[in-house]
C-alpha cells in the first residue's frame, strides 16, 4: 500500500543543513499496523511529515520516492496533493490542542473533511461526523458536534482528531503519538478503536510513539529509528524476543516495572547527535557500550540477520553482525550501570512528613448578573492520606478524578480561587494558615514539578536565569556565585549540557524542558516534591534517567514524593505506597505491592487490566 524509497529529507536552517531523514526505505501492507519508534529528535515526525508533503517551509524531501499504491506522490502537483490528503493518507496529530482549529466547531471541523473529499453535503455529511463522533466515542454526540474543542477534555480532542483522520475511510492513516499523556482507560479505549476500524476498512496504520507497551499489543513489524536511520526492523515477535541493536536492546533495558525495583535502569548516557554534520561511522558509537573501534569510522549498513525462529527478514544496521553469530550476539546483553539498592524507605509508622485531613477542595459555580453561587464542582471531596520521610506516594487514578487539583491545593496555589476545608500539614504545621515568611520557608521545604512544563517556565527569562529566581527568593543566604555553581551542577545533574544555560525555553524539545523543571524544583533542596505527571510525554530513556535521578535524590537527601501518574509502570518502579483516586476520593490506598498484586476494588482492577504490557502478545 505505501513504500518509502532511499528517502532523504533535509531542512535549511541558520546554522546549515539539517538531515532529518537518511535514506529512510520502508513498506507497510494493507491491513498491516507497523510501528516506528525511537527517541524525540530520531526523526519519526518528519517521516511522517514529508509521507504527506507537509514539512515546513525550510524543509523538503531531497531524494527517494514515497509510493502510495503505484503512485510516486512526491511528483504529485500541490492540487493533486490536496486530494490525497485526508482521502488517500490521513494524520492523527500528536498534539490535538494545537491541531484542531480553536475558532471553529469540531463538528465542521470534520464536516470539511467528509464535504472535500466525498459526495455527502449539507445534512448528510452532518449525520456522517455525527455518526463518527458517535464511534469515537464521544460522550452526549448531538451536543458535543457544536462544542468547541476548548470545551473538551485531551482524551475527548484526540478522539475528535481520529474523527477527522478517519472521516473520509482512508487507505492509510499515520498515527502519531495518538496516546501520550492518556489516562491508560482512554488510551485502551482509543487503541481498541484504531483495531476495530482497522478491521473493519483494511486501513493500513503506520503507528509512530516511544510506548513499547502499545507496540506490542498493536504492531504486526517494528522499524526502529535513531539519528535520522533505521537501525532495525522485524516482526513484533522477533523484536520483543530478541532484540538485535545495542540502541534496541537499552531501550528494553530502560523500562520500568516492578522487576527492577531496587535496580538502576539502562539510561541511555548522552542523547540524539545533532544532525547538522556528516557522520564517518556509526551514529550510535558514542552512545554505545559495545562500540568497537571500527565504529567510529565505517558507517553500517542493514544487515539481514536470523536466529531460525523468525518468520520473516530481521534487519539491523550494526557492524556487530557483520561477520559474527547473530545468536550469541542477541544474547548477549549490553553493559548497564551497576545494580543499586533501594533507598531506605522511612518507617510509614513514623510521623508522617504530609498528612492530608479529610481535605476537601470545592470550585463555585457562578450563575446570573450577580454572580451568585449556584454550586461547587467537587473536586476533592473528604481525601486523607498520610506520607513518611523519605518514602513516594504514588496518587494514581484517570484525568479528572483531581489528582493535580490535590497537589496545588495543598502547596496553597489555588488560593482565593477555591474553597478548602480539612487540613493539610507539612511537618505538622497547617499549610493553610501559613503567611509571609512562615509560608515562604515552607515553599523551600515543597516544591512541584507541574504536568506541562512549557507553560510553568518563563518564556522570557534564560535557563540560568529560571533556575536562579528560585534560589534568590527562597536561598537567600546563597550569593550570586554560590548560586551560579549550583544551577550549573543542577543542569548537569538532570542530564542536560552546561552551554544549556543561555537558551530560551522554546528552544528545547519537551522531554529537556521537562528536565529543566526538575532542576529547578530541585535547587532549593525541599523535603517534598510534588510530581504531577513529570515523565508522561518523555521518551523510554529519558524517563529511565528521571526515575534514576529521583531515586538518587531520595537515597541521597531523604526527600519524599507525592507522584501524581497514569503509568502504573512507573508506580509498579519507584512507589512505596499507592493511593488510587476516584472522583475526588480515595478508594483504595495501601502499600504498592498490595494494591498492585490484590486490589481491592473494581476501579483498581479495570486501571491495572488497561496497562499495555511489553511482551510478545497475540492479536
Amino acid at each position: 500500500m505505501l513504500t518509502l524509497a532511499n528517502l532523504h529529507t533535509v531542512l535549511d536552517t541558520d546554522d546549515g543543513l539539517v538531515r532529518a531523514v537518511d535514506a529512510v526505505s520502508l513498506s507497510i501492507e494493507r491491513g498491516e499496523t507497523f510501528a516506528l519508534v525511537g527517541e524525540s529528535g530520531c526523526g519519526k515526525s518528519m517521516t511522517a511529515l514529508s509521507i504527506l508533503r507537509l514539512l515546513p517551509d525550510n524543509g523538503r524531501v531531497s531524494a527517494g520516492s514515497i509510493d502510495l499504491d503505484g503512485v510516486d506522490i512526491t511528483q504529485l502537483p500541490e492540487a493533486r496533493m490536496r486530494d490525497v490528503r485526508g482521502r488517500r493518507i490521513s494524520i492523527i496529530f500528536q498534539e490535538p490542542a494545537t491541531s484542531l482549529n480553536p475558532v471553529l466547531r469540531v463538528g465542521d471541523q470534520i464536516i470539511e473533511v467528509i464535504e472535500r473529499h466525498t459526495g455527502l453535503r449539507g445534512a448528510a455529511a452532518r449525520a456522517r461526523a455525527l455518526s463518527w463522533l458517535q464511534r469515537v466515542g464521544i460522550p452526549e454526540p448531538a451536543r458535543r458536534i457544536d462544542a468547541y474543542p476548548f470545551e473538551m477534555s485531551g482524551g475527548q480532542k484526540q478522539r475528535v482528531m481520529i474523527a477527522i483522520a478517519l472521516a473520509a475511510e482512508p487507505d492509510v492513516v499515520i498515527a502519531d503519538e495518538p496516546t501520550t499523556a492518556l489516562d491508560v482507560t482512554i488510551q485502551k479505549q482509543i487503541l481498541d478503536l484504531l483495531r476495530e476500524l482497522q478491521r473493519e476498512q483494511g486501513m493500513a496504520l503506520l503507528l509512530i510513539t516511544h510506548d513499547l507497551g502499545i507496540v506490542a499489543e498493536m504492531a504486526h513489524r517494528v522499524a526502529l529509528m535513531y539519528a535520522g536511520q533505521i537501525v532495525e526492523v522485524a516482526e513484533r515477535a522477533a523484536f520483543f524476543r530478541a532484540p538485535r541493536h545495542p540502541y534496541a536492546q537499552l531501550l528494553f533495558g530502560a523500562l520500568p516495572d516492578a522487576g527492577r525495583r531496587g535496580q538502576r535502569l539502562a539510561a541511555i548516557a548522552g542523547s540524539v547527535p545533532p544532525l547538522d554534520r556528516p557522520f564517518a561511522g556509526c551514529r550510535f558509537v558514542e552512545r554505545c557500550p559495545r562500540a568497537l573501534d571500527v565504529c567510529a569510522g565505517t558507517a553500517p549498513d542493514l544487515l539481514a540477520v536470523s536466529d531460525g525462529a523468525a518468520s520473516a527478514a530481521h534487519t539491523v544496521r550494526c557492524l556487530l553482525y557483520r561477520d559474527a553469530d547473530p545468536v550469541a550476539l542477541a544474547a548477549a546483553e549490553p553493559e548497564v550501570d551497576a545494580v543499586a539498592a533501594d533507598a531506605p524507605a522511612g518507617s510509614d509508622d513514623a510521623r508522617p512528613l504530609l498528612e492530608l485531613r479529610d481535605y476537601r477542595v470545592w470550585f463555585p459555580l457562578r450563575s446570573g448578573l450577580l454572580k451568585r453561587v449556584m454550586g461547587h464542582v467537587k473536586a476533592v471531596d473528604g481525601v486523607s492520606l498520610k506520607l513518611a520521610p523519605g518514602r513516594t506516594l504514588a496518587l494514581v487514578g484517570e484525568s479528572g478524578c483531581g489528582k493535580t487539583t490535590l497537589g496545588k491545593s495543598l502547596l496553597q496555589l489555588l488560593r482565593g480561587t477555591a474553597q478548602v476545608q480539612g487540613e493539610a500539614l507539612l511537618d505538622g504545621k497547617r499549610l493553610d494558615t501559613l503567611t509571609g515568611g512562615e509560608l515562604l520557608a515552607a515553599r523551600r521545604r515543597a516544591q512541584i514539578i507541574f504536568q506541562d512544563p512549557f507553560a510553568s517556565l518563563n518564556p522570557r527569562l534564560r535557563v540560568a536565569e529560571i533556575l536562579e529566581e528560585g534560589l534568590a527568593a527562597l536561598r537567600p543566604e546563597i550569593g550570586a556565585d554560590g548560586r551560579r555553581q549550583r544551577v550549573r551542577a543542577l543542569i548537569e545533574r538532570v542530564g542536560l549540557r552546561p552551554e544549556t544555560l543561555q537558551r530560551f525555553p522554546h528552544e528545547f524539545s519537551g522531554g529537556q524542558r521537562q528536565r529543566i523543571a526538575i532542576a529547578r524544583a530541585l535547587a532549593v533542596e525541599p523535603s517534598l516534591i510534588v510530581c504531577d505527571e513529570p515523565t508522561s510525554a518523555l521518551d523510554v530513556s529519558v524517563q529511565a534517567q528521571i526515575l534514576n535521578l529521583l531515586r538518587e535524590l531520595q537515597a541521597e537527601l531523604g526527600v519524599s514524593y507525592l507522584f501524581i501518574t497514569h503509568n502504573l509502570a512507573v508506580v509498579e518502579y519507584l512507589a512505596h505506597d499507592i493511593a488510587v483516586m476516584q472522583a475526588g476520593r480515595i478508594v483504595e490506598a495501601g502499600p504498592a505491592q498490595q494494591v498492585l498484586q490484590t486490589p481491592a476494588a473494581d476501579y483498581t482492577r479495570t486501571l491495572l487490566a488497561a496497562i499495555p504490557r511489553v511482551g510478545v502478545g497475540t492479536r
